[in-house]
């Protein structure tokens, strides 16, 4: 078994070492794409973000006895969905 282990990681070793090589200076697209999918997602973000507080609002009118579940349950929705941005955001840096 830890031949097969050792064998395995050699052989992924070995797989990745082209990833490291020089680049050949040609053009680069990544960077206009990650901006462009930063867009996106800040804008996604914010119709999510709008959509989750009327949500929460609504609900908080409909059910005054459960504003604390709701609250909780909205700041965590609005966490997760604003981590989307920042992932983005932490990409777009990767990508230069």
């Amino acid at each position: 078994m830890t031949q097969k282990t050792v064998l395995l990681a050699i052989a992924f070793l070995l797989l990745a070492s082209p990833m490291f090589a020089q680049g050949t200076g040609g053009t680069d697209l990544h960077l206009p794409a990650a901006y462009l999918a930063m867009g996106i997602a800040s804008g996604l973000c914010g119709l999510g973000q709008g959509k989750a507080a009327a949500s929460a609002a609504e609900a908080m009118a409909r059910n005054p006895a459960a504003q604390a579940g709701i609250r909780f349950a909205l700041i965590i929705g609005l966490v997760l969905i604003e981590s989307l941005a920042l992932y983005t955001l932490v990409i777009t840096f990767v990508a230069k």
